[in-house]
């Protein structure tokens, strides 16, 4: 049996299942790196598909994993979910700490070409390629999770993650939704900044590649409906930081008319208090998908 890549931190049981926490070395970040993987109990009978879910700024694997309750659910449905970190962690890069909104937790889920980022930044290819190849792979996890039914979903800058790698890669994702998604990053203060930092300011042409308003358009490929949450009540959909309205409109006259779902909460916030509120939402969103099963 092949040594794993990781180093196992903790595991906890939990809705029957064990939550693993993670830690490797990355050859495509060069750099540490977090990592939590859910486990259903029926993964001890049948290999389970997997969800890997995208966190927004400033966070890191637990945050999604100890306050959004999709695991509970997972559990419920027999569905493991992956957890990546939002950036490399330990590199200590100038400026890399500065802000809450760029650099450190804030990878954004590209490929960096600028200075310093662009040795480490390249978090759509950790993402796409690395860690699921890793997971799926590992000896504790690759007879349990089938690396070919796997979903994507994420809140806010992880949203924007979760719709963005859907698009760029039809077909290799079951399916896509997402939590007070980022959907038009650059029309969106946080997207300008990031995108500026990480592929130059006048490199208009790259960011609409990491873009889902101006993706969904030459989008060609399975059309499973996208679903979307956002509360009303959330500053940052208040400041125009999030867009989602752009990319139901931009989605008009493409194969994805009338197939992006977008509902709007009275009261909800951009906390982990609206994430767990809709989880159970976005959890049976995937396993419909996944597993061809309608969910009760």
């Amino acid at each position: 049996m092949s040594s794993s890549a990781f180093t196992i931190n903790a595991v906890v049981t939990t809705f029957g299942g064990k939550l693993y926490k993670l830690t490797h070395t990355s050859p495509t970040l060069k750099a540490s790196i977090d990592a939590n993987v859910f486990v259903p109990p029926q993964a001890a009978n049948e290999k389970v598909p997997v969800l890997i879910y995208l966190s927004g700024l400033t966070c890191t694997p637990q945050n999604a994993s100890e306050k959004g309750f999709l695991h509970a659910w997972a559990a419920h449905y027999g569905l493991a979910i992956i957890f990546p970190d939002t950036s490399p962690r330990g590199l200590e890069l100038p400026g890399e700490h500065d802000s809450w909104d760029f650099g450190s937790a804030a990878g954004f889920y590209v490929n960096a070409t600028q200075e310093p980022w662009a040795g480490h930044y390249k978090m759509y290819d950790y993402i796409t390629e690395e860690l699921p190849e890793l997971v799926f792979t590992d000896p504790e996890f690759g007879s349990k999770l089938d690396g070919s039914r796997v979903s994507l979903s994420g809140h806010s800058m992880g949203g924007h993650g979760a719709l963005t790698l859907f698009l760029k890669n039809p077909g290799k994702y079951k399916s896509v939704s997402a939590f007070a998604p980022i959907s038009n990053p650059i029309n969106a203060p946080w997207g300008v900044k990031a995108f500026t930092g990480y592929f130059g300011e006048d490199n208009k042409d790259l960011w609409k590649q990491h873009d889902a308003t101006e993706l969904i358009g030459n989008y060609s490929g399975p059309t499973p409906d996208i679903l979307i949450d956002v509360g009303k009540g959330d500053g940052f959909y208040q400041q125009k930081q999030l867009l989602p309205e752009n990319l139901v409109e931009a989605s008009k006259g493409t194969s994805y008319e009338g197939k992006v779902n977008l509902r709007l909460h009275d009261g909800y916030d951009h906390s982990y208090y609206f994430v767990s509120s809709f989880a159970k939402d976005h959890i049976e969103h995937a396993v419909k998908y996944l597993s061809g099963k309608s969910v009760l």
